[in-house]
């Protein structure tokens, strides 16, 4: 099997790099400064247990796709829409795309473009880039994939690389979860450039953040979501488990980058607009980032 990473930031160094290291065949497709380290060295996977170059292919062009089996499509939800139609042609009729993105949206984007069958997930990984060819990867990495005729080969070739895979019937319910999580955290780490743990301690945060949790809740029911296990427990435990972490929302802004927020706290305006919900604390949160992110 051969996977094609589209988008190789942060999340598709930390899965296609991992599958690399395994034996799998892999192509990163992304900017030129960075594919031009990995053919050079290797891409560096620094992470908890282990500091590796590991070789694997890299390019520049949409066309690199043409010879892959599955994509990991990691591009920032802004560019969804228009990566999909870049690599449209180049594309094998029974290529199948792994949507490894925030949000709870890309996968209808995706498929709104490609006649491929796009399967979604949620992502749970802490990683960044700290240089052209070299990933950091901070915890966690683990998936959650929606079931599908292509799913278990595909989680199989993870699990050989280390990459622990859930299989979810409802991953709906999985990514709404995520993108709670997301909603909570993401804005305020962008405003205030701390990370998590040093969010919670100043007073205050943590009540904010429950009742961005409160507002969620009722809009993923108006949507007919069920969100699984406790989400509250869940978004506090965020602290701990990824205590030093920024936000990639903190992490684009800080860099003047284009960043998610529509697609996160944006996401829930929108979805409650469509059913008459106000979410005024996703409303202002989704402000303030769009306030910082122009100074």
């Amino acid at each position: 099997m051969r996977f094609a990473v589209v988008g190789a930031g942060a999340v598709g160094c930390y899965f296609g790099g991992m599958l690399a290291r395994a034996g799998q065949a892999v192509t990163l497709i992304g900017r030129p400064l960075h594919v031009g380290a990995v053919r050079k060295s290797g891409l560096r996977l620094e992470t908890q247990t282990f500091d590796e170059n590991v070789t694997l292919e890299a390019s520049t062009e949409a066309s690199a796709v043409a010879d892959a089996d599955v994509v990991l499509f990691c591009v920032k939800s802004t560019d969804s829409k228009s990566t999909a139609q870049q690599i449209a042609p180049f594309l094998k009729p029974d290529a199948v795309l792994l949507s490894l993105q925030n949000g709870a949206e890309n996968a209808e984007i995706i498929r709104s473009v490609l006649p491929q069958q796009v399967i979604p997930s949620v992502v749970y990984v802490a990683t960044e880039m700290a240089g052209p060819g070299h990933l950091k990867h901070y915890g966690r990495g683990e998936l959650v994939i929606a079931d599908s005729p292509a799913s278990e080969s595909i989680a199989s070739m993870f699990g050989h690389a280390d990459v622990p895979v859930e299989r979810a019937d409802d991953v709906r319910g999985a990514q709404w979860a995520k993108l709670i999580i997301n909603c909570a955290y993401n804005a305020l780490s962008a405003v205030a450039q701390k990370p998590y743990a040093a969010l919670v301690e100043v007073e205050g945060v943590s009540e904010l953040m429950a009742s961005v949790v409160d507002e969620c809740l009722l809009v993923a029911a108006a949507d007919g979501i069920t969100v699984p296990g406790d989400i509250h427990a869940a978004t506090r435990r965020i602290a701990q488990t990824m205590a030093g972490q920024y936000s990639s929302t903190a992490q684009d802004v800080a860099r003047g980058k284009p960043n998610e927020i529509d697609y996160l706290n944006g996401y829930v305006v929108r979805r409650g607009r469509a059913h008459g919900i106000a979410t005024p604390i996703n409303q202002t949160l989704l402000t303030l980032v769009k306030l910082v992110e122009k100074r």
